[in-house]
């Protein structure tokens, strides 16, 4: 499991923003809805369920409509990996789970890329979760350790990025808000983090 490095104020990891929009009353229902009474852990995990398995991933489903906000995400029922954490991000903040955003370079058909995923606080640890969505080749699991991510860095110029970030990239998020469709997110999302 890589070691993660976060900032040490957890409330960074539970306050709203443009993207995280859990103030909106279709997230809180949601996150109500999705909660359990038997903690924090089973609540997590059945709102990761819903979001990976629940809300498409734009590029597997053909989805021509580009969606970034977790209300957004919600309301159209997809979006791409950056757009899944910040819904996933939103719906567990809303029930005070500390969240935080990671990232990984991977190959993209002929190139490399950015992948949005989560990290998660729960009984005193952190752990990665991606709810990309699962396909024949993807088979990401809500587990602690190890880890059951989508994917793993494996090739040359592929990397793990071990910082949890309270918000997500502002660079993403700019591209995002300009492009016209998921794919054209995906021709000029980055390869590389700056941080």
């Amino acid at each position: 499991m890589l070691s993660l490095i976060q900032k040490d104020d957890l409330n960074k990891y539970l306050g709203p923003s443009k993207v995280v929009d859990y103030n909106n009353p279709e997230i809180q229902w949601k996150a109500r809805e999705l909660g359990s009474d038997n903690g924090q852990v089973e609540t997590a995990k059945a709102i990761y369920h819903f979001v990976r398995d629940e809300i498409g991933h734009s590029l597997d489903m053909g989805g021509g409509q580009v969606t970034c906000r977790a209300s957004e995400v919600l309301k159209e029922g997809h979006g791409l990996c950056f757009a899944k954490s910040n819904l996933l991000a939103a719906l567990l903040r809303f029930t005070k789970i500390p969240t935080g955003f990671c990232y990984q370079t991977l190959t993209h058909e002929d190139g490399l890329v950015l992948h949005g995923l989560n990290a998660v606080y729960l009984e005193g640890t952190w752990f990665r979760l991606d709810a990309r969505g699962n396909r024949a080749d993807v088979d990401a699991q809500f587990s602690v350790y190890p880890e059951s991510l989508a994917f793993y860095p494996t090739e040359d110029g592929e990397k793990d990025y071990p910082y949890i970030f309270p918000q997500p990239d502002e660079r993403i998020l700019k591209i995002i808000g300009e492009s016209k469709s998921p794919e054209e997110i995906m021709k000029t999302i980055p390869s590389v983090l700056n941080w």
